[in-house]
């Protein structure tokens, strides 16, 4: 019988995505004696909203392959674009539609790379998948079950840590996930990128929407949502009566009407717009920059505020409901009846600084989180994340409103 030695290794199939990091991530695998094969996923191919030359999948392709023909490992192809729409793209539509927010890199690595992607690649007979994430991993022995958890934790790298994006998976596919540059820094990655010869050393890192690229927004988004011209923008004043109204709920936002401001402009569609955005809104004239403050997509109205402490941005709390609650340690959620707060470190978007804040379930299964300090543009359908003080993310869900 012929002598293969790589059948007593463990085989990792690795998402090149083109880029740098997924590059030196394939790399560091190999070094580390693992099987190793490179997959590019093609996710997305409609340029409709995509600014000019940006992220284009071939050329990202063309640069997977030179990586893989230097480390001399597999290659393979995988069109997972049908998925990548039902999954990602149409409930980001739906979502805008409703007048939220979602986060389609949140919903990329939960539904795509460790989900459709992982069962190709089991396929192909992997023990394991591996991106270029900036976060890792570990496991420990709950003592509240005795069992063992995967633990996901924040890159090394403060600049670059990415463990947000990943805040949906479970620990089945945590199980199978590997995240080889999480104990590094960017500018060491390129530094080896660079010393290994790897196409991608010098290759900027890809933005927007994760595999479609940057887009503007509402053409991209009116391939089916109508643009729907002539909705008022409504300046709401800073001194607003019911900001002191000490009876509001301060888990939820503020909701305006049309006389209890000022009509400033027009706009061409409400669900276009997102809480805490600047950008778009072509109102001049005024001492400090409007700010959008919230949306009313029935009615089609955007409410501002002026100047970046406007009140109408800030909030105390939110919520998320029973069954966005998600748990990565799932042995560290509350049981049944137990209402108690407890202490996190919390995120409501990427790059966000680690907030201090408080989570509680509470008797019907809401999970309740208070900020120490007023958080600014917290938005429906975002994600929020709670860390332990080491770094561990523990669990998150979609604000609600």
């Amino acid at each position: 019988m012929e002598n293969n030695p790589k059948k007593d290794k463990r085989r990792v199939v690795v998402g090149l995505s083109g880029g740098v990091d997924s590059s030196v991530a394939a790399w560091v695998l190999k070094e580390q004696g693992y099987d190793v094969v490179g997959m590019f996923m093609r996710n997305w191919h409609d340029t409709t909203g995509t600014l000019s030359g940006d992220c284009p999948w071939y050329d990202d392709r063309v640069f997977a392959e030179l990586v893989a023909k230097k480390l001399d490992i597999e290659f393979h192809f995988i069109d997972l674009s049908e998925q990548y729409r039902e999954r990602v793209v149409d409930y980001m539509f739906a979502e805008y539609g409703r007048g939220r927010t979602p986060n389609p890199d949140v919903l990329c690595n939960r539904e795509i790379k460790f989900d459709a992607f992982l069962k190709a690649a089991l396929e192909l007979g992997a023990d394991y998948v591996a991106t270029g994430h900036y976060c890792k991993t570990d496991t420990v022995v709950s003592p509240a079950d005795g069992r063992t958890y995967h633990r996901l934790i924040a890159g090394d790298d403060p600049n670059k840590d990415q463990s947000y994006f990943l805040c949906q998976l479970n620990q089945e596919q945590l199980a199978k996930a590997l995240f080889p540059i999480g104990n590094l820094e960017k500018p060491e990655v390129r530094r080896i990128a660079a010393e290994q010869g790897l196409a991608t050393a010098e290759r900027k890192d890809s933005q927007g929407i994760c595999f479609v690229g940057k887009v503007d927004l509402p053409i991209f988004l009116q391939q089916k949502l109508a643009a729907r011209p002539g909705g008022a923008i409504i300046e709401i004043p800073a001194d607003w009566a019911r900001y002191a109204d000490a009876e509001h709920d301060p888990y939820a936002p503020y909701v305006y009407r049309e006389s209890d401001g000022t009509k400033v402009g027009e706009h061409n569609g409400a669900h276009f717009y997102t809480i805490g955005q600047r950008k778009g809104l072509n109102v001049g004239g005024k001492p400090e920059p409007l700010f959008v403050i919230a949306t009313d997509v029935a009615a089609n109205i955007i409410y501002v505020g002026m100047g970046e402490r406007h009140p109408g941005l800030y909030r105390p709390g939110l919520r998320i409901r029973p069954d966005e609650m998600h748990w990565i340690r799932p042995d560290l959620a509350p049981e049944a009846g137990d209402t108690a707060p407890r202490e996190y470190l919390m995120r409501i978007r990427y790059r966000q600084p680690l907030q201090r804040a408080t989570l509680r379930v509470d008797a019907d299964g809401w999970g309740v989180i208070d900020f120490a300090e007023p958080q600014r543009g917290i938005t429906a359908g975002q994600f929020a994340a709670w860390y332990a003080p080491d770094g561990e993310l523990v669990g998150s869900g979609v604000i609600d409103a």
